[in-house]
């Protein structure tokens, strides 16, 4: 049984493109006012935004092709790629402000118009912070990795952001300047932590990841229904195993049955499986193989995963 097509995702990331270009002017008129490193930080995390977020719609709109001659399984893992770009790219962000900062550290140069500098930093965040939470949410909706790793960037973006304020804010009142690059080598700190969260994720993705075990037991759940409708010693699943890719969802098994079954029943028993998982988790693959409870082959070929029986 497969799954719904994939809805069209890519409005959420041309949203994310002109939340970067508008916060980009922002940030960047703020750092040419005043000077703040702290704030330059901010202008070139802004920039990875709408590079990620170029990255994300390709990504996205390569995951949306149905599977073909040579992706029987579709596209849906190029959002890992995606995710993991965006990781790589805040890394590279984070050198530059950290290189930025330690030259400011060691050559300190006076601020100027710190409060028309600190007011559009904070309108730029506020724009960051509604397209971030809307992002974020339709990720998590649609099951999309690119949006939430789009999502949690820009919400991130908004916790710096507000990190630069108060410190830059900080350096207008005490007039300490070493402060406003100790603010952009925090920042440059941040952004790294949230890189490495990315790219993990992506090369877990990669790796065929199981589902969550929350889902897991989803499925779990509906199979011992399924074996608590037939006779004890009647029906099994053996090598149940799960994995996603992207926003997909997949499910496999191998039911095993009476070897005196008519195909029709077995047939009409599998249908009523797949069906049962789809309803639980929506979007879903499910892959069943029939075989015969009688015959000892049908317990070698078990490639691994979980069994469920009447005894459970």
């Amino acid at each position: 049984m497969t799954a719904a097509p994939a809805p069209n995702l890519a409005k959420w990331a041309y949203l994310s493109i002109a939340a970067a270009l508008v916060t980009i002017a922002l940030k960047s008129a703020a750092y040419l006012l005043t000077g703040s490193v702290g704030l330059l930080s901010d202008a070139l995390e802004s920039v990875v935004n709408l590079v990620a977020a170029v990255v994300a719609l390709v990504a996205l709109k390569v995951a949306a092709r149905p599977a073909d001659a040579n992706h029987h399984y579709g596209h849906g893992k190029a959002e890992y790629f995606s995710a993991g770009a965006e990781g790589v790219m805040i890394f590279v962000a984070a050198v530059l402000i950290i290189v930025s900062a330690v030259q400011r550290l060691l050559n300190p140069q006076a601020l100027e118009e710190l409060g028309v500098g600190l007011l559009i930093t904070l309108v730029a965040t506020a724009v960051n912070g509604v397209v971030g939470f809307l992002v974020l949410r339709a990720g998590r909706q649609h099951r999309s990795i690119t949006l939430v790793a789009d999502g949690k960037h820009l919400l991130t973006d908004v916790w710096t952001s507000v990190g630069v304020i108060v410190g830059v804010g900080l350096v207008a009142i005490t007039g300490w300047l070493p402060l406003d690059a100790l603010v952009a080598i925090g920042v440059a700190i941040n952004i790294l932590w949230t890189g490495f969260g990315l790219v993990r994720r992506s090369l877990d993705g990669l790796m065929d990841h199981a589902l969550p075990l929350a889902q897991e037991g989803q499925v779990q759940e509906v199979l011992r229904g399924i074996v608590a409708e037939h006779p004890k010693g009647e029906l099994e699943f053996h090598a149940i195993q799960t994995r996603e890719a992207g926003r997909s969802r997949f499910v496999s098994m191998h039911v095993l049955v009476p070897g005196d079954w008519t195909v029709t029943k077995g047939h009409d028993l599998l249908e009523h499986v797949e069906q049962s998982i789809v309803e639980v988790l929506p979007d879903v693959h499910v892959h069943t193989h029939l075989e015969p409870r009688e015959d000892p082959r049908s317990y070698e070929d078990t490639p691994g995963g979980l069994a469920i029986t009447s005894g459970d």
